[in-house]
């Protein structure tokens, strides 16, 4: 009887520990998303209390492929002749837009279609984890960085609101990267623009937002396209 008791017990502290609108450190979440954004409180803790905690999430963190394999291995897996041949015809199939930031920007159309092609193969694989499942878990049971994913929780639903996105369906990358260009929230708020026109800027569907947006990111960063890129080391 006292095993039985136990498991009841243990049963209902994993249902409080995985209702995210319950958390110890939800309330400085929520409070800033109601008062310094104006967020409904009942819609953030709907929210919260729809988040699922993901242990494969902080394995997978915890254990990054470029930390754990050789880059003999990890370049094989970027430059490879499939990869290649994509990026010749993104490049063709929307060498309008790419030209067009290029101009605005200084960033050459090469680069962006690299970048697209290293992060995402293109827009073809963007993530399958849910977005507000990484950033929870992440912010909440991940103490080494919890605070940095806390932030860019908040983040998450400023973007989701400003950009027309369903918060609950969004989806990335284990660490909350999204889109094209696998942007974090703090980056897609910071550096996403509009570039086809329709008022919103739309990292996951619009392969133009997605271009102008790298372009405009590398831009404000400082590109110089007369600098360096490889610097041979004796």
């Amino acid at each position: 009887m006292k095993k039985f008791f136990l498991l009841i017990l243990l049963f209902q502290f994993n249902l409080i520990q995985s209702d995210y609108s319950q958390h110890p450190r939800a309330k400085l979440v929520i409070d800033e998303l109601v008062n310094s954004h104006g967020f409904d409180e009942e819609q953030v803790l709907r929210v919260l209390k729809n988040a699922q905690k993901q242990e494969s999430i902080i394995e997978r963190i915890s254990k990054p492929a470029e930390f754990s394999i050789t880059w003999d291995a990890y370049r094989n897996i970027f430059i490879e002749e499939k990869r290649i041949q994509n990026g010749k015809k993104f490049l063709i199939d929307n060498i309008f837009t790419l030209e067009k930031a290029e101009k605005e920007f200084g960033v050459p159309k090469e680069i962006i279609t690299a970048i697209l092609g290293v992060e995402t193969r293109y827009g073809n694989i963007q993530g399958k984890d849910r977005v507000l499942d990484s950033l929870t878990t992440l912010g909440f049971d991940y103490p080494r960085r919890a605070e940095f994913f806390r932030e860019e929780l908040i983040k998450f639903f400023i973007l989701t609101r400003e950009n027309n996105l369903d918060i609950l369906s969004v989806k990335g990358s284990y660490a909350g990267a999204m889109g094209y260009g696998q942007f974090i929230s703090s980056s897609y708020l910071a550096y996403a623009i509009d570039y086809d026109g329709d008022s919103f800027a739309d990292l996951f569907g619009s392969k133009e937002d997605a271009i102008g947006s790298i372009a405009n990111y590398l831009s404000i960063h400082g590109w110089n396209s007369d600098a360096d890129i490889v610097i041979e080391i004796n």
